[in-house]
């Protein structure tokens, strides 16, 4: 381990009981999913998630989108002024798990201090649907948000993309391809990201050096690979760090979790980021483990972290045509 495991974390690890990663059948991933949806609703579960901030009023909205329809948890300041800008999230989760609500001590805090709508898309799951159905979700997602925007009484020209894990990997994703969709992102955020979906994500340093960590293990990471990537699909069509030219790409806001198997992923894409002319900010929680945003009741670097981010969302969405917004 690069570091000590924050002590809440371990006794929260000690309590839980992992599935057999290296086993779990499709069908065993939808029973374990459904699982911990039952059990984020619980008392105990929201001493580790946090509480939603009380500035924020959180709805639930249908998305209809080409041949399919998906949720999305909207974020919304309670006290609201002039057009406030928009941030389209994505959870983490693997691509086989996770939902909006497990953010919801982060998001809620964004959309009532930036001030800012947040949206957070319920994207398709493995193994009912398997990549790319995420990214498509993504694209898809993220521009009829854009369309839906004055309906929430959001600015459609400043936008912002964050995600978590593979969700950061949609936001990463996106941000890749936001001229060519018509996105007007101005900045990105990708918290203790997933970035590459190749064979070589097994072999950066720290995938062996934290592989102790209690979450991310590289039992569940393998299983990922399997059981969200068909058999016959190319990985290097989901990995940011494969991707051929970042040039132009909206500044870039990093959190790498120090404890994390996939922690030099966010290093070596920060470079690759910069080597192309894009403003990046990388900052490292040294014991932070990975999912720590969602988990601020046992991992004290989320508060930090959160206050960086809401402080970098701000300077980069709080100008509406060249004129700072109160």
């Amino acid at each position: 381990m690069r570091g000590k495991v924050p002590l809440r974390v371990r006794i929260l690890a000690a309590l839980m009981t992992e599935p057999d990663w290296d086993s779990i059948t499709p069908d065993q991933v939808i029973e374990l999913r459904e699982a911990q949806y039952r059990k984020r609703r619980s008392a105990v579960v929201g001493l580790v998630t946090g509480k939603p901030d009380r500035g924020a009023q959180i709805t639930t909205h249908a998305l209809d989108l080409p041949g399919r329809r998906l949720d999305v948890r909207v974020y919304q300041p309670k006290r609201r002024g002039s057009a406030l800008p928009l941030i389209v999230a994505f959870h983490g989760g693997g691509f086989i798990g996770g939902a909006p609500d497990q953010d919801d001590w982060l998001l809620s805090h964004l959309a009532a201090n930036t001030p800012a709508v947040v949206a957070s898309v319920d994207y398709r799951l493995a193994p009912e649907h398997r990549v790319p159905a995420q990214v498509e979700d993504a694209y898809d997602a993220a521009l009829r948000l854009v369309e839906l925007a004055p309906m929430w009484e959001a600015d459609p020209a400043r936008i912002a993309l964050l995600g978590a894990s593979a969700g950061a990997t949609l936001a990463a994703l996106t941000a890749i391809r936001a001229d060519e969709l018509g996105l007007p992102v101005r900045t990105q955020v990708l918290i203790n990201p997933q970035l590459d979906w190749t064979e070589r994500a097994f072999e950066y340093p720290s995938f062996t050096e934290n592989a102790d960590s209690p979450t991310a293990t590289p039992a569940n990471c393998r299983a990922v690979q399997r059981i969200a990537l068909p058999e016959s699909f190319d990985s290097r069509a989901i990995s940011p760090l494969e991707s051929d030219n970042l040039a132009g790409l909206a500044p870039a806001l990093i959190q790498a979790a120090g404890l994390d198997t996939l922690e030099d992923q966010s290093s070596a894409y920060a470079d690759r980021l910069r080597q192309a002319g894009v403003d990046v900010t990388l900052t490292r929680y040294p014991e932070a483990v990975h999912a720590f945003l969602s988990m601020p009741g046992v991992v004290p670097a989320a508060r930090p972290a959160r206050t960086e981010i809401l402080a970098h969302l701000r300077s980069h969405l709080l100008k509406r045509s060249g004129i700072p917004t109160q």
